[in-house]
Formats: structure tokens, sequence, C-alpha cells
């Protein structure tokens, strides 16, 4: 019993000492804190002892732990990835460059208007595409054309039963023979009134009256013109024999049918669409053209269609309309070339291939495409110079538009520059191997000692595929046989048939859903071709391996 009391004072001691210990512990660390936020020696002291600490756990005292918060690394990270590369000079000897396979050509000029490829879609002249209706209800009793047949203007392409129309010619003779009877009343009236026999007031009630029936006459004859009767055929009605129940329905212009929905037995009226004509002898071609490139085209501007089905042929025409309105969801606005189609070789719903002018690139340089090397994010390419021997220039481009083999640059050469045109991937190779241009110099992420993967590995070589309405852009990709690629497809149109994409040889099948970004990685282990399509094979591209 007396114990009891000694024990819970023995516990009230050591639960003060554990308050006073913590509270301790917790001064101290403000202490500290705030001695490192005034004082940089403190500072370093802090980041000494961290560093410490994380090798006792086996992690490098200069990086931090991935996730880690680091102030200042996103904005070095921009500032390394906006900062031009600095050129490097490699130089091989005369057995090196023989070797490598190097081959040097001058920068040209595209003399020639710059040209920007879209691909299109061939659609009807909406201002030559009629339907055709009725002009009265009724029954059809007959269909003279089919689907795909030729008509001319005002050729009868079906004939309609329709009891309005006889109505209408009944009401016709109906007010014509009224008006006989009140023009005679008319010329009897004023003869009377000549011989005093009838009054000026009388005469004047009858003429009215002649009025509101010639009046009637015109109206009906109005009526009858348009149900579709002609002035000769209203010219012979004149007794109820005359009158017919069957209405031609013709043509309104020369062109082809392209839809039918008439059949024999249909009751139709004014709003019913028998047919569409179209008159074919010009087509539209239809392209999507991105946010980016709308100060390179204007309307005006020349064009050259071509097509899959007709490789030999090319149409030229010109821009006449670009929409004022993009679509919010591929961010893109139609563009319209109207070309002639004389032979009637385009087809509507062809996927054509559509070279616009390109009015923002004349004169701009141009090299090969095999010229250009990518680092990570940034493109290269590799000047040859004459002094000294076998010294070849590295430096940093920026590339405009494709035109066939070849790729304009905006800015890092100028006409009269040399560049290699084959070779350069042996020479990007000796430069790292030199420890010339390491991939830091190319990777921002990699300059900050930070790395987008968890474990170290070479780096993948990455391409962005856009997948349009009838092509894929760009079509041809280059990569290095051996090396990791990651090839990003994103699909900007719902109006493609490029819903999925296959590379057959690597047994991969994705599918592509809109405006998302699908990654596909794979490694071409050897030099050579590797096809890419839809899922219907009919959009193609190549990966070409070196």
């Amino acid at each position: 019993m007396n114990n009891a009391p000694t024990g819970r004072r023995q516990w009230f001691v050591v639960a003060i000492g554990a308050v006073v210990f913590i509270a301790v512990g917790a001064t101290g660390a403000w202490w500290y804190m705030r001695r490192s936020m005034v004082d940089p020696a403190a500072s370093a002291t802090v980041r000494t002892r961290a560093g410490d600490d994380m090798a006792g756990m086996n992690m490098p005292s200069d990086r931090a732990p991935a996730g880690m918060n680091m102030p200042g690394a996103a904005d070095a990270v921009d500032k390394a990835a906006t900062t031009p590369l600095a050129d490097i000079t490699i130089t091989l000897t005369k057995e090196a460059i023989q070797r490598a396979g190097i081959e040097v050509t001058p920068v040209r000029t595209d003399t020639t208007a710059g040209t920007l490829r879209l691909p299109g879609v061939v659609e009807a002249n909406e201002y030559r595409q009629v339907a055709i209706t009725s002009l009265v209800a009724g029954r059809l009793t007959r269909v003279a054309v089919a689907l795909g047949d030729r008509v001319t203007r005002g050729q009868v392409v079906a004939d309609v039963y329709s009891p309005e129309l006889a109505a209408a010619q009944t009401q016709y003779l109906n007010m014509r023979a009224e008006f006989g009877a009140a023009h005679q009343e008319l010329q009897r009236t004023e003869r009377l009134v000549e011989i005093g026999a009838a009054s000026k007031q009388e005469l004047e009630r009858i003429r009215a009256q002649h009025t509101v029936h010639a009046t009637g006459v015109e109206g009906a004859r109005a009526t009858l013109t348009l149900f579709g009767l002609g002035s000769a055929r209203i010219a012979r009605l004149r007794t109820a024999a005359d009158i017919t129940s069957t209405v031609s329905v013709p043509a309104p212009l020369s062109g082809v049918i392209t839809k039918r929905q008439a059949n024999v037995g249909l009751n139709v009226d004014p709003s019913t669409e028998l047919f569409t004509v179209v008159d074919l002898s010009t087509v539209w071609v239809i392209g999507a053209l991105y946010e980016r490139d709308f100060s390179r085209v204007s309307v005006g501007s020349t064009a050259s269609v071509t097509t899959a089905a007709y490789p030999g042929v090319v149409l030229q025409g010109k821009v006449s309309y670009i929409d004022p309105q993009i679509s919010p969801e591929t961010r893109t606005a139609a563009l319209r070339v109207e070309v002639a189609n004389r032979d009637q070789q385009l087809r509507l719903g062809m996927y054509a291939d559509m070279s616009v002018e390109d009015r923002a690139t004349t004169g701009v340089p141009i090299v090969p495409r095999t010229a250009v090397q990518t680092l990570g994010s940034r493109q290269v390419v590799y000047l040859a110079k004459s002094t000294p021997a076998g010294a070849f220039v590295e430096r940093e481009v920026r590339l405009g538009g494709r035109t066939g083999d070849d790729v304009q640059v905006i800015a890092g050469l100028a006409p009269g520059d040399t560049v290699v045109s084959e070779g350069t991937f042996y020479l990007r190779a000796e430069g790292e191997r030199r420890g010339l241009r390491s991939g830091a110099a190319a990777d921002p992420h990699a300059a900050m000692g930070m790395s987008s993967t968890a474990t170290p590995s070479v780096e993948p070589q990455t391409a962005s595929i856009s997948v349009g309405d009838a092509a894929f852009d760009p079509a041809v990709v280059t990569l290095r046989a051996g090396v990791p690629a990651r090839l990003t497809f994103t699909r900007v149109s719902d109006k493609t048939c490029a819903t999925e994409v296959v590379l057959p040889a690597h047994g991969i099948k994705r599918a592509l859903p809109l405006n998302q970004a699908v990654a596909i990685d794979f490694t071409p282990q050897k030099a050579g071709d590797v096809a890419f399509a839809c899922g219907m094979g009919m959009l193609k591209g190549t990966i070409v391996a070196r």
C-alpha cells in the first residue's frame, strides 16, 4: 500500500523528462533551420552532413533522391533547353573518312517557291451539286435513271402521279371559263352604256369583276408553271380531256447521279429528295491546315494535286477558300482547292496529296534529310571545312518543312555551306566517343544530373508521328539500327481510317484513340526498311533503319 504512491511519482518524473527532451530537440532543430537561412556557411555544413547521411544509405551525396523537390532545377532545365549548342569540331584522318563512307554536298537554295504538303480528300463541288425533288405531291409511277447514270439538263428522271396537279388544271379551266363569261358581259355593258341603256356605275362594277377573273386566270397559270407545266403545255389545255395527272421530273443540270432514294410506288412531296446529281467537271480537294501553317498559305496560292491511283497525273489549281473557323478537336482549318476533272478520274472520297505554294519559304536553304542528326530534342548537321583537312563542324540547326528527300533549314546554315550528306551517324558517334559532345549537352535533364528513366540506359531514339485524314506525318522516319526507339503516334482526325497502327515485322498492333498520344517502344535490329500502316492497310509509312 505504501509503495503505490512512490511508483506513481516515478512515472510522473519520467513523463516530465520526456516532455523536456522533446522541447529541447525541437528548439535545436528550429535554431539550425534559422541559422541555415541566414548563414551560408552553416547551410553548407548542414548540406554536408545531409550528404554524409545519404552516403551511409549508399546514395551519392551530389544527387538528390528521385522525386525530391530541387529549388531552381526547373529554371535551370528551361535555360539549358533554350541555350544554343556551341559548335564542336571533329577531325578525321583520310582513312577514317573513307571507312565511314562520308559524302558531302553543298547547301542549296530552294529557288522555286516552297511547298507545304497536305493530305486531302476529293469532295463534290457543292456549287454544282443539286438534290432533285418533285414539284408536286403524289406517287412515283416511273424511275428512269439508276445510280451512277450520266444525265443531261432537262432529261426526265422520274414521273409522278399527282391528283394535286389535276386539281390545279381543273382550277385553271374554271377560272378561264369564268373570265370568258365576265369578258362577254363587259363587252355587252359597254355597248349598252354607249346607247344610254346602262349606267356608268354598272359598267364600273362589271369592269372590277372582269379584273378579278383575269387575275384568277393568271394565278392559276402561275400554279401550273410552278408544277412544271411549260407554256406550250398550258396553251393546249382547253377542255377537261386535256387534263393530265402525271408530271415529269427533269434533271436541273448535267452530271452524274450520285444518290437515289426514288423507287416506284414511293409517296413524295416537294421536300422529298429523289436523286442527287453532281457535275464532276470540277471537284474540290479539301485539306486540313494546321495553326502553325496559317501564315504560309493564303487564298489564291498555287496548288498541285496528285493521287495514288494516278501517280503520273498532276492537277493544277488554286486555294479558293480557307475556313475562318478551326476545329477545336484537331486545331486545323479546312483548306479548299478547286481542280478540273475533265476525264472524270477523280472520284468522290478519294485520298489526295496536295502541294500548296509556301509563300514564307522562298529562298530558304535546303539539305538532304540524311544530313540531319537528332541529339535529344535538337537537330544538328556536320559542315565540311577545307582547313584543316578532315575537319567537320557539328552545328545545331532549326528545320522547316520537308520537300521530297530534302528538308528546309530555317536557321543555322547559309547557301554555299557544305554539309555531310552520308556518314553523319559515324561523325555523331565519334564526337560522343571523344567526349566532345556529351548527351547532357542536348538533354537539359541530363545536364542537371537527372534522368527521365529510373536506371541508366542507352538514350532511346524518339519520333512523333501525326495521323491525319489521309496520311501519316511524317510518313518516313529515319532511325539508327540496334538502338532502342520510341515512336509516338497521335491521331488528330476523326475522318481517317487509321484508328489503329500496325508494325507487322515486330508483331505490334495498337489502337489510336483520338487526340491521345500512343507510344510504341521497339528496337530496329538491323539496317533496312520497316513498314508501318493503319489497321486497314490504306495509310502506310516506312521506318528507315541505318
